[in-house]
């Protein structure tokens, strides 16, 4: 640990950085959700460091332990819940376990898994966030005394949705149409955009569907066209 590393964790946490002190490793293979997280952090006092997939998250945890774990239930080479149920059982535990997704159907797997919570997406509410993860924390790392509930919303850049349409697009033509529908889902409910999220439940329910995926594939190709504002 270095010395910014160590000034950092024996700082107190504060009635305005409620998490002040922790660090959040974020498993998540979309960089616009992934931008979410990190002003949620940034502004609750919180460090982060992100995995985009199981292998990057394990090879992380190897040398790095985080206070907090947020774990998407969709990953490119497999599923959130996997990476729950492994790190639940281990021993010491890491303080708080999170499970985040677009799909809220996919609540109980995450805490049958060994969440401590599940987070949907969007993730929009500072104030939601840090009392999840407040819930669940030691009482000696928690600020002391009263702490206002913030009212702010979180609204992450829109050129990290532009990068994740380009990385569904990618993940498209090598035929991985079952994980760009949950992918792509995800990112949908986050940019509030009903007609991409209409084209990945379709595709979702049909990944072997030609039309389905030149459905998919064009919708994508035109929101990667489009400049939007989010």
């Amino acid at each position: 640990m270095n010395g910014i590393d160590t000034f950092f964790h024996t700082q107190p946490p504060t009635a305005l950085r409620p998490l002040l002190g922790q660090t959040v490793l974020a498993v998540e293979d979309s960089r616009f959700a992934c931008e979410a997280v990190r002003l949620v952090c940034l502004r609750s006092g919180a460090r982060i460091r992100r995995a985009d997939c199981l292998k990057s998250a394990r090879k992380h945890l190897k040398v790095y332990r985080p206070s907090v774990l947020l774990v998407d239930m969709g990953l490119p080479d497999g599923t959130g819940a996997e990476l729950i149920a492994e790190l639940a059982d281990a021993s010491p535990r890491i303080a708080v376990i999170l499970a985040i997704s677009g799909d809220p159907s996919l609540e109980d797997a995450a805490i049958q898994s060994g969440a401590d919570a599940f987070l949907a997406k969007p993730l929009q509410s500072l104030a939601a966030f840090q009392a999840q993860v407040l819930a669940h924390l030691p009482r000696d790392q928690q600020p002391k005394g009263p702490r206002a509930l913030g009212s702010d919303e979180i609204s992450p850049d829109a050129v990290a949705f532009q990068d994740d349409l380009a990385h569904a697009r990618e993940a498209l033509v090598t035929g991985a149409a079952g994980y760009v529908a949950q992918f792509v889902l995800g990112i949908a409910r986050c940019a509030a955009d009903s007609g991409l999220a209409g084209a990945a439940e379709r595709l979702g329910c049909a990944p072997e569907n030609p039309e389905a995926v030149a459905r998919m594939e064009a919708i994508l190709q035109d929101r990667l066209g489009q400049r939007m504002a989010i």
